[in-house]
């Protein structure tokens, strides 16, 4: 490997960290500071060449906080300081937002220099360096308000936590850099668990290189490796000579046994971007599907039917006996935006894309749904339609309306949530994911269903998908499932008959 080159400030500001600053916990507690050979390069990356934002990514217990601190001081009392600059880091909750807090002042008492200089106020958690009249303060997202603010250097701290792509705190924080010359943002975390999350997002944004100003380094076991293989997690450290080599093979060997320590620790220790629940299907095994869909022309379709009430997502999935997967989703037009924040996912940007329908006004309307039907019905072959009963009282006028006769209601069938119903088409779509034999495009909105999808068990391990709206939506899955669960080589008995575990169609 080429050795890396310093530029003359990159070098003074690593010669002041080293010169100022001790290690604040760990077995090396009390030692002067001493840059790995990584951190030294990240230095690089933020100061020699123009940096608007640093985005460092690595897995746990690598000195990420610490770092942020010696950063944070360097910008206080450091070289790097400026006259009445405002210092800021944000994080989720309070007690994340006083862990930087606290290494800094830590750095602070164990310092000759800066002890001098630097004031430490415990109950505002702030760092005050009246000389030059810079200061900092750790902030959370229940703070009260982060207007009025104007930060030259901003830390966020673990934004891998934050779910959705936006989080208010860091909007605020970022905007409010506008009045400064030269705002620099810190952002270093483990991944977060979704590739829609604030941080998955900015992370692919910053490696495609579109602006030379956004830096990232990224640490982790690669995806299409084994994250229990020791190699391949030595490799992900960036700092493994300050690790517990013999702990972190126990932590791998203990998730490869126990499936339930497995997601925590690809995310926390193989930095892979895993949820840390389980869900029902992989990220890997639904990517490998993505397959783009061919055209439903000339072949059987099923559809599912996921009516939603109020202003709740409604989902409608068709497939084909080939495998391919089309969706359409609808939400009410008004309050969007506000749809978007409350579930932290874009619908108002996939509005836009076309990938998500609008109905006028605040509440789902049955007749846009039921036209849609009108127009598969008259240019495709369906088969079969599954529909949850709950909500279906609403939509059958609008069915009539839209003309559909006796005939074609007898091809809408109830079809129950419930284990009996479900744990059959479910076991029928995880083989067909497995098996590589659904082409679903990966369609934005059926994959963020997808992500958010877990199943619970009863005694006979029978499956059906948790409905907690607290997980995320995945109504989307459940018109998959459904879909499925109508197919002939699912349900379908020796004479034909869907009522094995089908209920009544609607025109019975």
């Amino acid at each position: 490997m080429a050795k890396t080159k310093f530029s003359p400030r990159t070098l003074r500001n690593i010669a002041w960290i080293e010169t100022h600053l001790c290690v604040p916990e760990g077995r090396l507690v009390g030692q002067p500071v001493k840059l790995s050979p990584e951190q030294k390069i990240w230095m690089e990356q933020i100061y020699g060449t123009p940096t608007r934002t640093f985005i460092c990514s690595l897995p746990r217990k690598n000195g990420k906080t610490s770092f942020s601190a010696m950063i944070l001081l360097l910008h206080l009392a450091g070289p790097e300081a400026v006259q009445a600059g405002q210092l800021f880091s944000c994080a989720q909750s309070r007690d994340q937002a006083a862990i930087l807090f606290r290494l800094a002042s830590l750095m602070v008492r164990m310092s000759a220099s800066l002890s001098e200089f630097v004031s430490i106020k415990e109950s505002a958690k702030q760092l005050v360096c009246a000389e030059l009249g810079t200061v900092y303060k750790a902030l959370s997202a229940d703070a009260s308000t982060a207007l009025g603010l104007s930060p030259s250097l901003t830390i966020h701290d673990e934004l891998g936590a934050v779910r959705g792509p936006t989080f208010d705190l860091y909007e605020a924080l970022e905007t409010a850099s506008a009045a400064q010359e030269k705002p620099l943002s810190i952002i270093i975390s483990t991944q977060a668990a979704r590739p829609d999350d604030l941080l998955s997002l900015l992370i692919d944004d910053a490696l495609t290189g579109a602006d030379p100003r956004v830096k990232c380094v990224l640490y982790c076991v690669p995806d299409d490796k084994d994250p229990f293989d020791h190699e391949e997690l030595a490799k992900a450290q960036p700092n493994w000579h300050l690790m517990n080599h013999e702990e972190v093979f126990r932590q791998a060997d203990e998730a490869k046994r126990i499936p339930s320590r497995e997601a925590s620790f690809r995310n926390l220790v193989a930095n892979q971007r895993i949820e840390s629940k389980n869900p029902f299907v992989s990220r890997a095994i639904w990517e490998s599907c993505g397959e783009e869909p061919s055209d439903m022309d000339g072949q059987p379709v099923y559809i599912g039917l996921d009516l939603s009430s109020v202003s709740d997502l409604t989902a409608m999935v068709c497939v084909t006996e080939s495998g391919d997967v089309h969706p359409t989703f609808w939400l009410p037009e008004n309050g969007l935006v506000d749809k978007s924040r409350a579930d932290r996912v874009p619908y108002d940007v996939w509005a836009k894309e076309g990938l998500l329908k609008t109905t006028p006004g605040r509440s789902i309307e049955y007749e846009f749904v039921a036209k849609h039907l009108r127009d598969l019905f008259d240019t495709y072959n369906v088969q079969a339609l599954a529909f949850d009963r709950y909500n279906m009282r609403f939509l059958k006028p609008w069915l009539e309306k839209a003309g559909f006769s006796e005939e074609e209601l007898e091809r809408f069938y109830d079809f129950g949530q419930g284990f009996v119903s479900m744990s059959p088409a479910l076991r029928e779509l995880e083989s067909k994911l497995l098996n590589g034999k659904l082409r679903h495009g990966n369609h934005p909105v059926l994959s963020m269903c997808a992500a958010n999808a877990t199943v619970v068990n009863d005694s006979a391990d029978n499956k059906k998908f948790a409905k907690s709206k607290a997980s995320g939506r995945i109504d989307g899955m459940v018109a998959l499932a459904m879909a499925i669960g109508m197919m002939p080589n699912h349900n379908q008995d020796d004479d034909g008959d869907f009522s094995s575990f089908i209920a009544d169609p609607i025109g019975v």
